[in-house]
């Protein structure tokens, strides 16, 4: 769903706004983001974890309604040979902008070949689509890495390797008591608000990173970003106050949402139309992957070592931040392409 909505807004966009407009979308993801921390901080301690679950299912299924008015990519049509349905798209925004359709007649060759896996694959995009599918695949791992992390170390009390206060000694039957680490207490309200501050930091350096990605171009804007992300991974195993903690959980988010942000835009413009879907969604893919083992790192590994947890996402880090660097094709600026 995300892929697809910032494929519409990708195709939709001129070039120079694309750079401005995309990463300000990140306002309604922080919106959503905050919107389930506080339901929550209010429906878990009440009713509990289920109903929390019900009452966030309801956005979705307004959406699914929703769809049907949300219009198909002019360029889509096009590339289709479906011309009368762009055409329409294309007179419905004139009007809407109370603008005038500029004269002349929508000619494009009909393409007889979508596209297909194999095209990913080509010699042509075959390092950047491997180069694509890594950052995808680290930035998912760290994006959630640092979401689970934040709940886990609030949770545990595990900052700068301290044992958690919540171990208990478990009886099984008639055997020996053994020690067994019973992590599973309610959040605090101060918690909460840990997880909402920490939240709010996904827009914080949404404005250095509109900046970054329009004068330093993608790849250096999301290289840089990575890298920072690499060195406040290892910065949360500093001793520090409840603040300080507050404060690396903060820029980590920041971090985290504007390596997002950028490699989002730049698959979304790499790819021709034909490729394009294709490419977001194989990139979510390996997205989801990431997010699939982020949770064995943050809540797994980092109960035996935080220091060997911080390590790996910070290594990951670096990979992708490598691998943003040196991407073949730089696309600020750069017109979307229709046809490979």
């Amino acid at each position: 769903t995300a892929a697809g909505r910032l494929i519409i807004k990708t195709e939709f966009l001129p070039t120079k706004y694309r750079g401005y407009m995309l990463p300000l979308s990140q306002v309604f993801w922080l919106a959503g983001s905050l919107l389930i921390i506080g339901l929550a901080s209010v429906i878990i301690p009440t009713i509990g974890w289920r109903w929390l679950i019900r009452v966030a299912s309801i956005p979705g299924i307004i959406l699914i309604m929703a769809f049907k008015f949300i219009p198909e990519s002019a360029r889509f049509n096009v590339s289709t040979g479906n011309t009368p349905a762009a055409l329409a798209t294309l007179e419905h925004i004139a009007k809407m902008n109370r603008a005038v359709m500029p004269e002349g007649k929508l000619v494009e060759p009909i393409l007889e070949k979508r596209g297909r896996f194999a095209d990913l694959l080509d010699a042509k995009y075959l390092r950047t689509t491997l180069q694509i599918w890594v950052i995808w695949l680290g930035i998912s791992f760290a994006y959630y890495g640092v979401i689970l992390a934040s709940a886990e170390l609030l949770e545990r009390d595990l900052v700068c390797g301290s044992k958690s206060d919540s171990e208990v000694v478990v009886t099984q039957g008639d055997s020996e008591e053994s020690q067994s680490p019973c992590h599973c207490h309610m959040f605090a309200p101060s918690d909460y608000r840990t997880m909402i501050i920490s939240t709010v930091g996904e827009i914080a350096l949404n404005p250095l990173n509109i900046l970054g990605i329009n004068f330093l171009g993608r790849r250096l804007s999301l290289s840089i970003t990575m890298g920072c992300t690499a060195l406040f991974f290892l910065l949360l195993n500093i001793c520090t106050s409840s603040a300080g903690l507050i404060g690396f959980l903060f820029l980590l988010r920041a971090l985290v949402a504007a390596n997002f942000n950028t490699i989002y835009i730049y698959t979304a413009e790499v790819y021709p139309t034909t490729m394009r879907a294709l490419g977001m969604g194989t990139s979510g893919s390996l997205c989801r992957i990431g997010a699939m083992v982020a949770p064995f790192i943050s809540q797994v590994l980092m109960s035996a070592s935080i220091l060997g947890a911080l390590c790996l996402f910070s290594s990951v880090c670096v990979i992708c931040a490598i691998s943003a660097f040196t991407l073949p094709i730089e696309t600020k600026g750069r017109a979307l392409q229709q046809i490979e």
